[in-house]
């Protein structure tokens, strides 16, 4: 029986857009899927680039005005992998115009405009989703069963944090291709928005809600060169941020995130600690779950560590044979593979664009509390 074709259109050439190109073209070859991922054509800003993208990545055509790309007939998905300033436009077109959406996160650069999206497409009646990637890491899925299943018993803490290093330079300049995450008119927030958003949804996913937040940020380089103007500007985004939380269940929350921690490229930890048991997780070591079980006979009681590669492993049974390893990719081909099914069952795979607006309320939250330095309630 031939397979229903799904006609995408990505707009975005840089990391992301590789990220979601790779994911669409390996899913249908480890899953089941009843439609066919077909790579139709790719938007960049630069016809030249976006050319030279499509003949790299096997897509049909290419374009560099993502209107056209969506007036098109022949595409069935569009995928949003471009800045953070282009999401909303770029979201409520592609609804109006009857297409599938996914985005990358954050969904909007504020909760108002993630909204505004969350509206366009519920009006539009269009599946939907946002590509925060690490709920589909095995391991960090994994921990989700256990914790649905009571095995950690009441929750009392959850804690995560991610760190970087990549902008302690001055010299680093704001805006610009490679640089846009440092110019808050393009990105809204710094690493609130960008890296503290993905502890969120996870923290949300596996925890439950937030209702209260009290935060602050910092931001250590007050001036920088812009890539484009040449200009020196004010810099805007937050290169640092902490936040305390409780969660509707009665737990405690802490996260962090910096991009001011040497020695560190993507260092993204959570551990959660119940009546019963404990879960840490690591980015770095991603195919283990470290597990402690207070249940477990006294003179052999303490963390174990869970490699994450058997078939009765979330996602795993897709793959090798145990012992050996996924990666990073494969979070975001466990994504696309998920969309794709949820197509054919008719249940929305999760995140779709409403779920993601809670992250969106935590993150406006924890930056409203970092002015006013109080706590602050979070919408919804």
């Amino acid at each position: 029986m031939a397979k229903k074709k799904l006609n995408i259109g990505i707009i975005g050439g840089g990391f992301m857009g590789r990220t979601h190109s790779n994911a669409f073209r390996q899913a249908p070859e480890f899953f089941a899927l009843d439609y066919q991922p077909v790579l139709k054509a790719v938007c960049t800003r630069s016809a030249e680039g976006a050319a030279k993208f499509a003949a790299n990545w096997g897509f049909e055509s290419a374009e560099s005005d993502w209107r056209k790309l969506i007036e098109r007939k022949d595409i069935d998905l569009i995928d949003i992998a471009s800045p953070n300033d282009t999401h909303e436009e770029i979201a409520i077109a592609a609804a109006k115009a009857g297409k599938m959406v996914m985005c990358e996160k954050p969904l909007g650069r504020t909760a108002a405009e993630a909204e505004r999206m969350v509206a366009a497409v519920e009006a539009a009646k269009v599946p939907n989703m946002v590509w925060y990637n690490y709920r589909r890491v095995p391991a960090v899925t994994l921990a989700k069963k256990l914790i649905d299943e009571g095995r950690l018993g009441k929750i009392f803490h959850y804690r995560a944090k991610f760190l970087q290093d990549w902008t302690i330079s001055a010299d680093v300049p704001q805006g610009g291709t490679g640089t846009w995450r440092l110019d808050a008119s393009v990105a809204g927030s710094g690493v609130t928005g960008d890296l503290l958003a993905h502890c969120i949804d996870t923290a949300m996913w596996l925890n439950g809600g937030i209702e209260t937040v009290t935060g602050a940020t910092e931001t250590f380089v007050k001036q920088r060169k812009h890539a484009v103007s040449g200009q020196v500007a004010e810099v805007k985004i937050d290169d640092a941020s902490m936040f305390l939380s409780r969660f509707k269940n009665g737990s405690l929350g802490m996260f962090e995130a910096t991009r001011y921690a040497r020695g560190h490229k993507a260092l993204y930890t959570l551990e959660i600690n119940g009546e019963k048991a404990s879960i840490f997780w690591d980015l770095h070591d991603l195919h283990r779950l470290q597990w402690f079980d207070h249940k477990d006979e006294g003179q052999l009681r303490g963390w174990r560590s869970i490699h994450i590669t058997d078939g009765d492993h979330p996602y795993m049974g897709h793959w090798w044979v145990p012992g050996l390893q996924i990666g990073y990719e494969h979070t975001f081909i466990h994504q696309a593979a998920d969309f794709i099914e949820g197509l054919t069952s008719g249940k929305a795979a999760a995140p779709t664009f409403r779920d993601a607006l809670a992250t969106e309320y935590v993150t406006d939250a924890v930056l409203k509390s970092a002015a006013s330095k109080q706590w602050e309630n979070v919408k919804g």
